[in-house]
């Protein structure tokens, strides 16, 4: 029974880290075409699902240009 309990528990404790997403530090790097200097825009402690969204609407903000997330 103890064996049993604890396997729960360390299967619970995966599958909420797996289903958690993990908060990290991104840089969006961005390129216009009409500027020499490249926009550098960081993000702290966010998903990077969030970063990406953020970076993509860059390039809709400044009409163009290519980003890139590190």
């Amino acid at each position: 029974m103890k064996k049993t309990t604890g396997l729960c528990i360390i299967i619970a404790i995966i599958a909420v880290c797996s289903f958690s997403s993990c908060k990290k530090d991104y840089t969006c790097t961005c390129t216009f075409p009409t500027s020499t200097t490249p926009l550098v825009t960081p993000y702290n402690n966010v998903t990077k699902k969030a970063a990406q969204k953020s970076c993509d609407d860059l390039v809709t903000f400044y009409g163009g240009g290519t980003c890139t997330l590190k």
